[in-house]
């Protein structure tokens, strides 16, 4: 069931995306060469704390960390862990809060040090990628028009962009309805004013076929090429979409 926030709602989800931002600040700084994943884990947990948030990854469906942190071929769901960061690596960082019985969950991709030529320029589309959809989320728009942007410049630019993930609803639920898929599959859903939905394209170098880690959780690029993942809260308004998160 699709929810339309009330305004009240939508400015707790405001409040505890500036929260989800400051951590997440925090995080961003100490990703560099000779750090380990679960540094950067711990580090969100304890920012959290301070806020008093709520981790909302954190056992959602058995997941084990705070922090999803996926590097050069992971997609999403990657699991802190022992992993070095290196110069030259691209590092997803997905991450969920929960306030006042509100969630966020946005993500970011970012590189150490001196990076490939390809690897910029895919982290740069697949930002810019989640700006063109976000501009197609208005009240009266659907769904398909938030898909069809992202899928028209990711592959203008030569890269593709994952099928098997999608965004979706968010709110007192981390997951809802709608799915925002990052390709066009028809109209889908129309957009209202107050609906709160996550964007978030993956995009690869490669092909869009994906595969799952032994640790059940990690999702891969298929032929072992670079991704990236941003991600952002919105809520539908009459005019521009507001980021929440």
């Amino acid at each position: 069931m699709i929810t339309i926030k009330s305004i009240e709602e939508v400015e707790v989800m405001r409040q505890c995306g500036r929260i989800w931002a400051a951590i997440m600040e925090k995080v961003r700084e100490e990703v560099k060469a000779g750090v380990k994943t679960h540094q950067l884990d711990a580090l969100a947990a304890r920012e959290a704390k301070k806020r008093g948030v709520i981790m909302s990854f954190k056992n959602y469906q058995g997941f084990p960390a705070n922090l999803c942190i996926s590097v050069n071929d992971e997609i999403v769901h990657g699991i802190p862990g022992e992993r070095v960061l290196q110069n030259g690596d691209i590092v997803s960082l997905d991450m969920g809060v929960k306030f006042k019985g509100f969630h966020s969950d946005a993500a970011i991709t970012v590189g150490i040090g001196e990076i490939s030529k390809q690897n910029k320029e895919l982290i740069e589309v697949t930002e810019r990628s989640l700006k063109e959809g976000i501009a197609q989320a208005k009240s009266g728009a659907y769904v398909g028009d938030i898909s069809c942007a992202i899928q028209d410049y990711v592959e203008s630019r030569g890269f593709s962009v994952v099928r098997e993930y999608t965004g979706h609803g968010i709110g007192r639920n981390l997951h809802e309805e709608p799915q925002v898929p990052n390709f066009y599959f028809g109209k889908g859903p129309r957009l209202r004013k107050g609906m709160t939905i996550a964007i978030e394209p993956m995009v690869n170098v490669g092909g869009w076929r994906t595969r799952v880690a032994p640790n059940n959780w990690t999702v891969l690029t298929e032929d072992g090429s670079s991704s990236a993942h941003f991600e952002h809260d919105i809520v539908i308004t009459d005019g521009e979409a507001e980021v929440l998160a």
